[in-house]
């Protein structure tokens, strides 16, 4: 059986490529078909952490939607580090060989499989999005969270702060979950950095207020996250494309910010990280964030051009126009869409036509093809 990172996902046979959109792109030993991923997205339809029939169909659909990537949505490493009570998770065998069913169905379709491993931190034990309320009681399945410190996100309880050991441990929780997400079948491993989960509170100075080795300084905040990357490397080896997401800005005074990210971003690289996923935000629930379109490409571009890792840009990416010219202005190498994905996941095969290239679609659908064989 193919392990993680060692398959490869060659571009369909074609004439010249004449958009970036739909260039191949290689990182490490994975190429990918093309640059439209999808965006993890939670789904909260997860039964004790083991995913099921509904992210076959949520996540099958993109595959046979033409995206060069599928990644799933956050997946935690252990049961404490969910969002919600209905998140899924990779802390046991029974989940590998759930995720395992969907990797094979992505596989087939000729895209790649990706998997965001994370931890929600104090933004943890939830009721899902459209229950009548927020937080899960323990009859309920709910839980105490765990932070770098005892501070609690805006409308939520106050966590509990995590001792040094505990820290220690979780790095193996992160390391493990890598290696399970291996035997799932997953060709790319993302660590979620962003919009306020665990790793995400450990980098801001609002949400650590810690005064050991893992408070303070950035190279002190920055140090459980590079803990963790080198950990999951170890596991996947080298032939593994990591990614990790990061939020660029806390839009708040004295909280996360770009320079701060770049300054990351470098250290990321040195660690072998492969490439940085820009996202903002999640950390501060007041903050006022300046929606609008492809509104946090500026930070993907000051990133990619300081340090010269490979980054994904994301947020409010809608059409086909604006992802190639966010490619070609050498904002980012990939786009990642949720949103646009969500409305149409045929968008990749629907922006190729748009842009009049003609790609590899799946037999089943050809007869809904517009563009002609050049």
């Amino acid at each position: 059986m193919a392990g993680l990172g060692t398959r490869r996902f060659d571009a369909p046979q074609r004439k010249a490529t004449m958009t970036r959109l739909f260039s191949p792109l290689t990182l490490r030993s994975v190429t990918f078909k093309n640059r439209a991923w999808v965006s993890p997205m939670c789904q909260y339809s997860a039964r004790d952490g083991v995913v099921g029939s509904w992210h076959l169909v949520h996540l099958g659909s993109f595959a046979t939607g033409g995206a060069g990537l599928v990644m799933a949505e956050a997946t935690a490493v252990n049961a404490v580090g969910r969002i919600s009570i209905a998140c899924p998770g990779l802390w046991n065998d029974e989940q590998v060989d759930a995720w395992r069913t969907i990797t094979d169905f992505i596989h087939a379709q000729g895209t790649v499989a990706g998997i965001q491993l994370a931890h929600a931190g104090r933004k943890a034990s939830t009721m899902r999005p459209w229950d009548d309320h927020v937080m899960a009681s323990p009859a309920e399945g709910g839980w105490e969270a765990e932070a770098p410190s005892a501070v609690a996100f805006e409308g939520y309880p106050v966590p509990r702060a995590l001792r040094v050991e505990e820290i220690d441990a979780l790095v193996e929780d992160f390391a493990a979950a890598a290696e399970r997400a291996r035997r799932a079948g997953f060709d790319v491993l993302e660590v979620h950095a962003a919009h306020g989960y665990l790793v995400h509170q450990f980098l801001s100075p609002l949400s650590n207020l810690r005064d050991d080795e893992y408070g303070g300084s950035l190279e002190n905040r920055a140090r459980f996250l590079l803990r963790v990357v080198r950990a999951v490397r170890t596991q996947v080896g080298e032939a593994t494309p990591i990614f990790v997401r990061v939020s660029a800005s806390d839009y708040t005074p004295g909280g996360w910010d770009l320079a701060q990210s770049v300054e990351l971003a470098s250290m990321l690289r040195d660690a072998g990280v492969d490439l940085v996923d820009v996202s903002s935000g999640g950390n501060v629930a007041s903050a006022t964030i300046p929606l609008g379109p492809g509104y946090q490409v500026p930070f993907a571009r000051e990133i990619r051009q300081e340090t010269g890792i490979a980054t994904a840009a994301v947020g409010l990416i809608t059409d086909a126009t604006q992802a190639e010219e966010i490619l070609n202005d050498g904002a980012s190498d990939a786009v990642l869409l949720a949103r646009a994905f969500l409305r149409n996941p045929r968008w990749a095969l629907a922006a190729a036509e748009d842009l009049g290239e003609y790609i590899e679609w799946p037999a089943q659908l050809e007869r809904a093809r517009t563009l002609r064989r050049p």
